[in-house]
């Protein structure tokens, strides 16, 4: 297992957070997420094998958010 951290923008409410948190955890690979509105960020815990950071990115940015450097 390894763990992704993502800066995630365009989160203003429990609502967003819930949102990123429900995109991420349906990924194949993902085993455990944490998704804050301060400051911004996703924690990801994942299988390298199975999902890399870009997928996690795409999926972000898919739902509607950003995702900082």
């Amino acid at each position: 297992m390894s763990e992704i951290i993502l800066s995630v923008t365009g989160m203003t409410c429990g609502g967003c957070v819930n949102s990123v948190q429900k995109v991420l955890a349906a990924l194949p690979g993902v085993q455990r997420v944490e998704v804050s509105l301060t400051p911004g960020q996703a924690r990801v815990v994942v299988e390298p094998a199975r999902i890399d950071r870009a997928a996690l990115v795409q999926a972000v940015i898919d739902a509607g958010f950003g995702v900082g450097d």
